[in-house]
């Protein structure tokens, strides 16, 4: 499922490709139909994402609210003015890595016919996006998407500005100790939880924890206050990369086989993330594997012992 970081990205392409464009919208599936002529027509004005959520804005305070899923993806093209990634979602072709070439624009501002099941489509001027695969696409209200926001957990790249993270220690940091500490659930399950901490996921969950050399089953009780500040600051860090790669890098560039100016393989690019039987890059233990929260987790059972007697990476 795509994180917090590829949602991030979305919003920051719709919003320098298409946010002040009165845009066509259509659903060639016919599924969001309904939906789609609500938005037809209308100008968009603003892009947004919280945890996993995505927002656009239109004129008559409409928000189309996209929740891609395990499955869902956008597609992009357009003419030579256009720029941006070409696909952000799932499902990957090359690891991690969104793709960002020029073969979508190679056609010009008119989209191409549909390819398979296209949920939504919206048409600029000089450029298109389809959308497929989402497990949620709904036209909402303002209190409507304000509410589905409210519930979630505070995002660590709620305070992204022109790609920098914001400096830990602030509000939501402070919220997010609290969230774990409030409850006894292991704190692998609390990171996948959306209203604990919106945006982790399976990848993040288990490279943040054992970055932080924490244990996933220690209870959120037991994190205590300055080892969750610790990893949200983390959180904020790992997930900022994301943004700026496209991708989920977080292993050490000194381990990158070409080197720190290269962005590593897929192979390379975590500790412990789809590493099961994989001797750990920290002390030579094989990475353990267990179902977790409904997903996969990996860490290591000797770097990330209960007695918390291994420092933080």
């Amino acid at each position: 499922m795509p994180e917090g970081h590829s949602i991030h990205r979305l919003a920051r392409q719709f919003g320098d490709v298409f946010v002040g464009e009165r845009l066509a919208v259509s659903s060639p599936q016919g599924r969001f139909a309904p939906g789609a002529a609500l938005l037809d027509g209308r100008v968009l004005q603003g892009a947004s994402a919280h945890g996993k959520q995505l927002f656009l804005r239109f004129e008559g305070g409409m928000v189309l609210r996209v929740h891609l899923g395990l499955y869902g993806a956008w597609e992009f093209g357009g003419d030579a003015t256009f720029r941006g990634a070409s696909s952000i979602g799932a499902p990957r072709r090359v690891g991690e890595r969104e793709t960002a070439d020029d073969a979508a624009r190679q056609q010009g501002a008119a989209p191409p016919p549909p390819r398979g099941a296209v949920r939504a489509r919206l048409v600029s001027e000089h450029g298109w996006a389809d959308l497929r695969g989402a497990s949620a696409c709904v036209v909402e209200t303002e209190d409507e998407a304000r509410a589905v926001q409210a519930r979630l957990g505070p995002d660590p790249l709620g305070g992204l500005t022109a790609g920098e993270p914001r400096a830990s220690g602030d509000e939501d940091a402070a919220e997010f100790a609290r969230r774990i500490a409030r409850r006894r659930t292991p704190v692998a399950r609390l990171l996948m939880d959306q209203e604990v901490v919106a945006g982790i996921g399976n990848v993040y969950r288990a490279e943040l924890l054992f970055r932080a050399r924490l244990d996933p089953f220690t209870p959120g009780t037991s994190v205590g206050r300055q080892r969750a500040l610790s990893l949200w600051a983390d959180a904020v860090a790992a997930m900022a990369e994301g943004v700026r790669h496209g991708r989920i890098v977080t292993t050490d560039p000194r381990l990158w086989p070409a080197g720190p100016r290269d962005l590593p393989a897929p192979e390379d690019a975590h500790y412990v993330y789809r590493r099961h039987g994989l001797p750990c890059r920290a002390c030579g233990t094989a990475v353990t594997m267990a179902e977790e929260a409904g997903r996969k987790l990996y860490w290591c059972r000797v770097c990330q012992a209960s007695d918390g007697a291994r420092g933080a990476i």
